[in-house]
């Protein structure tokens, strides 16, 4: 795929019929109508996904991008590289907080080497490396444009892949040390707003550590001439992958444009995959359709991004560990939802009318 071809992809909208259709089926089972609320509206949006409402999404995948970021160089962050080779070798073995979390709500974690620094040789670890790590931004452009296309194509790929073996809702997660930099400086960029108010302390820095990390991130900007709304937001936004980007975000980004390619929901985690899901509608409209955001992370930005893609997260936790772990954290309230779709007993069973919905679906 090369740059042309990304930026001529077409997504179709959601099917209307089936979204009206598990409307329509809500409305019949014996409760108030909308008492689930958004987890509703949730259901309704993953029959318009899939065109179908008899909804299933049984068969459950986590994909965790993982790559180290040349940024850190910096001093942007507490930890080193090494952090990341040790926790990705951690999801590869089952043993991280994500791994313990899909496994109580019955998803298949699939970790993905995106751009680790190190060489790591673990069973269950996909090796899809672009390359050990991007550069530092603040010195050159972080990633090529051969690099971001492979990126974004490997994200793709792995949607495709996780559909064909019938899974039917993903979550996304990641795994690297300075990626909050890099999506910090991404969301001031797509969202037009000063760093300073959307960097946070991401794993734990101090007071000086933030200026730096803003200061930092602003310098790049401006080198880079992205300091400001240009007309053409595919192109503005390429280059700001390209330059200031992350392989992990570039990754996530490719997966949400499976989604929609593919008519399979994806689950937007915290600050890093909310970065990469604005950067694929960005580069693909109508991305966002496929989408579901499970939570407002702790990194200011988040609730920002969640608003540009007019998404309604349900989990207001101050959450913050990455991994994709608040996005797991969906999966078994949906489970719940889902077992009052499809089992519970209709007006119908028990002849009572049912409620009049007196505005249009």
């Amino acid at each position: 795929m090369d740059k042309a071809e990304l930026f001529n992809i077409r997504i179709e909208e959601p099917c209307l019929d089936a979204y009206k259709n598990a409307q329509i089926h809500w409305d019949g089972i014996a409760k108030p109508l909308d008492g689930l609320g958004v987890f509703e509206e949730i259901i309704n949006k993953i029959a318009g996904i899939t065109g179908n409402a008899d909804v299933r999404i049984d068969k459950k995948a986590v994909v965790v991008m993982c790559a180290d970021n040349g940024i850190i160089e910096e001093g942007v962050s507490q930890s080193g590289h090494e952090v990341t080779t040790v926790v990705s070798s951690n999801i590869a073995k089952g043993i991280a907080s994500v791994c313990r979390m899909a496994c109580v709500a019955g998803a298949d974690v699939v970790p993905v080497d995106i751009g680790i620094k190190d060489n790591i040789e673990a069973e269950g670890l996909l090796d899809r490396k672009v390359s050990n790590g991007t550069a530092n931004f603040a010195r050159e452009p972080a990633i090529t444009i051969e690099g971001l296309l492979q990126a974004i194509q490997t994200g793709i790929d792995i949607t495709r892949d996780l559909k064909e073996k019938g899974y039917k809702i993903i979550a996304t997660g990641e795994m690297g040390i300075g990626n909050t930099t890099t999506s910090s400086a991404l969301a001031s960029v797509m969202l037009n707003i000063p760093v300073s108010k959307v960097a946070g302390r991401g794993a734990g820095l101090s007071d000086e550590g933030l200026k730096r990390k803003i200061s930092v991130i602003g310098d790049a900007i401006k080198k880079y001439g992205l300091d400001g709304q240009k007309e053409n937001l595919r192109e503005e936004t390429f280059k700001a992958l390209r330059c200031i980007g992350g392989l992990d975000i570039a990754g996530l980004a490719g997966v949400f444009i499976g989604g929609a390619l593919y008519h399979i929901p994806v689950i937007v985690d915290g600050i890093i995959s909310a970065t990469a899901a604005l950067a694929a509608e960005r580069l693909v409209p109508g991305c966002r359709l496929y989408m579901i955001a499970s939570h407002t992370g702790k990194e200011p930005a988040c609730r920002f991004i969640l608003d540009r893609l007019c998404l309604k997260p349900v989990i207001d936790a101050g959450l913050a560990l990455g991994e994709g772990t608040g996005a797991v954290l969906l999966f078994p309230m949906l489970d719940m939802v889902m077992e009052v779709y499809r089992e519970n007993t209709t007006f119908d069973d028990i002849n009572i009318t049912q409620y009049k919905r007196y505005t249009d679906i």
